[in-house]
């Protein structure tokens, strides 16, 4: 169990890496925090006791959502280094559908962010209902 969290961890981190995000003091321990937190919000959406390897990629996108988010709150994002050049466009999931306006100047970069955040925490939630288990 121990190396498949840090297995996930070493995910999370490539993945903010990938956004342009600099890893600082501190960020390990927040990285955790959210983790613990969408892992058990998963399961209690679910009703189980252990999230499927098909909501991983979910899973890590949403803790990432949460850890920016969490860090434009604190005031410790710096939003403008941030690369959203790597992010598609546009991007469809079922019926929603977020503009990421690149490039074409009409967002400002905190209304990316934002939309990017949002899409992070917000698109698999329809995925992760298809492993809801019924209580009794």
């Amino acid at each position: 169990m121990k190396k498949e969290v840090d297995n996930m961890v070493d995910n999370i981190e490539k993945r903010l890496q990938g956004f342009g995000y600099t890893l600082k003091d501190g960020d390990k321990w927040l990285i955790d925090f959210v983790r613990e937190k969408i892992e058990n919000s998963i399961k209690l959406d679910c009703n189980i006791n252990e999230i499927p390897k098909e909501l991983y990629n979910i899973e890590i996108d949403m803790i990432v959502g949460e850890f920016l988010f969490t860090k434009k709150n604190m005031g410790q994002l710096d939003i403008e280094s941030l690369n959203f050049e790597a992010v598609e466009k546009s991007i469809s999931e079922g019926d929603t559908k977020v503009d990421f306006a690149i490039g074409s100047g009409s967002q400002t970069p905190e209304q990316r962010f934002d939309n990017l955040v949002n899409y992070l925490l917000t698109y698999g939630k329809n995925k992760i209902l298809t492993f809801r288990c019924l209580r009794w």
